[in-house]
């Protein structure tokens, strides 16, 4: 990895330290394309999170996809590959919708590696792609099996053509990934209380935001409004309220660069946690500079 940024350099060594090597992983993983599980398994890595890009390795004993891909293709590659992940021996990429900071490294590296796409029309559209691209239509609110997968897209309120969350059902379990919408409506609600494990969006500190001089006062109003981003307190009162149902796992993401800190995260969480006691929830917070650790079950 010599010659590369500082910064990614760490973030390369970081996730190989999570991981400590694909020969040490549970469950007899194998770091070859055509690998074999030895027992039934269902792990997600996050390999971005933030204003700045997005992108999640979801693996089970038979599959491995990538949900978002809002990095470029050399830098997904180099993450992939630090989990001991060949991005060849990926089943393909969904996307939850078209925005830069998840789809930015999309079109080279689906060309780069044949990948198929999973994405509802109007997020096809809003890519503008080239008919090259193996896109498969992914409806929205109707549930796909793949393999050992089941997944259900459901839409969620954000400033995108048809953007959706995910919902990956699995004999483990069920994993959420829920990463931009402005506030969770009844039906979010609804199908995160589905899940054993989440990752969530809490973008914003209101006070940091409305701080920040360097943001014109309609991009404000955009991450604010209903259709923009979480704030901290708005992810600590969806994450309490997950905890009081099936919800055992949360990580918190996509954490703006210049309006939060993860310090401001954990305080959310802890205070509303205090206020209304739910059950045990594990709380984990996803930065650049500190990667959370992989999420898994067998």
């Amino acid at each position: 990895m010599t010659g590369l940024p500082a910064r990614r350099k760490n973030v390369l060594h970081r996730l190989q330290r999570l991981f400590c090597g694909r020969s040490s992983f549970p469950f007899g993983l194998a770091s070859s394309p055509s690998f074999r599980y030895l027992e039934r398994m269902l792990r997600l890595t996050i390999l971005a999170s933030g204003s700045s890009g997005n992108a999640a390795l979801l693996e089970t004993e038979k599959s491995r996809w990538l949900v978002d891909a809002g990095i470029s293709a050399r830098r997904l590659e180099e993450r992939l590959r630090a989990v001991g992940v060949d991005p060849g021996s990926l089943s393909g990429v969904f996307l939850t919708h078209e925005h830069a900071d998840h789809a930015r490294g999309l079109r080279v590296f689906l060309r780069r590696h044949s990948l198929p796409l999973y994405c509802n029309e109007l997020t096809w559209l809003a890519l503008a792609e080239e008919k090259t691209i193996d896109w498969r239509r992914l409806e929205t609110a109707r549930r796909l099996e793949l393999g050992d997968l089941e997944i259900e897209s459901f839409p969620v309120p954000h400033d995108a053509a048809d953007p959706v969350g995910f919902l990956f059902h699995h004999g483990t379990g069920t994993v959420g990934l829920v990463t931009d919408l402005g506030y969770a409506t009844r039906l979010v609600l609804e199908k995160m209380s589905q899940c054993r494990a989440l990752l969530l969006e809490a973008n914003h500190d209101p006070a940091l935001l409305q701080a920040d001089s360097r943001r014109p006062w309609s991009v404000k109003q955009r991450i604010l409004s209903r259709h923009g981003h979480l704030s901290n307190q708005s992810a600590a009162q969806i994450a309490v309220e997950m905890a009081r149902r099936s919800l055992q796992e949360i990580v918190l993401g996509h954490l703006s660069e210049d309006c939060n800190r993860p310090e401001l995260v954990e305080r959310a969480i802890r205070e509303r946690m205090e206020q209304e006691s739910p059950a045990p929830l594990s709380v984990r917070v996803w930065t650049e500079r500190s990667p959370a650790s992989p999420l898994c079950w067998k």
